[in-house]
C-alpha cells in the first residue's frame, strides 16, 4: 500500500437548477462548470463528469507513482481515457468503467504497467471510491 501525505484541501460542490435551464455547478474552492443535458450539446453531462473525475485522479495518481517509483524523470506524458457501459437492467448506473492508460516516456512495459496499476488501485481516490460501498447521509430541508 503506498503512503500518501497531501495537504489537505477543501472539496464538495452545489449545483444549482431553477424551474427551467440548466444546472449550475459551484465548487467550495469557486470554481464554476455549466452542465449539458442535450446529446449534441457541447459541454459536460452528469456522466462526463463522472469519467472526468476518474480520468483526472488517475492521470495525476500515475505522476505520484512514476515519483514514488523513482522514474519521473523518464515520465514525458500519461493519458486516462474512461468511457462506460451503463447497465441494461435495473437500477439506472454505470455497471463497467473502460481506462485507456497511455504512458509515453523511457518505459518498459513492466513500469507502464506497475505505475498505471499504483495509480488506479491504490492512489487514485476516486477509483477507490467507485470500487467501494460509500454511504450516504442525505439531510432535506425547504
Amino acid at each position: 500500500m503506498v503512503e500518501l501525505k497531501a495537504k489537505a484541501r477543501q472539496t464538495g460542490a452545489t449545483a444549482v437548477l431553477g424551474r427551467t435551464g440548466f444546472p449550475h455547478v459551484v465548487s467550495l474552492t469557486g470554481g464554476e462548470i455549466s452542465v449539458v443535458t442535450a446529446p449534441s450539446q457541447a459541454g459536460f453531462n452528469p456522466l462526463d463528469l463522472l469519467y472526468a473525475s476518474l480520468s483526472a485522479c488517475l492521470v495525476l495518481s500515475a505522476r505520484m507513482a512514476a515519483s514514488q517509483m523513482g522514474v519521473l524523470d523518464k515520465l514525458i506524458e500519461v493519458t486516462a481515457s474512461v468511457t462506460g457501459e451503463k447497465a441494461a437492467e435495473g437500477l439506472s448506473r454505470v455497471e463497467k468503467f473502460n481506462i485507456a492508460f497511455t504512458i509515453k516516456g523511457d518505459f518498459d512495459d513492466e513500469t507502464r504497467s506497475a505505475i498505471a496499476h499504483a495509480a488506479e488501485d491504490e492512489i487514485c481516490t476516486v477509483s477507490n471510491t467507485i470500487r467501494g460501498n460509500p454511504s450516504f447521509s442525505t439531510t432535506i430541508s425547504g
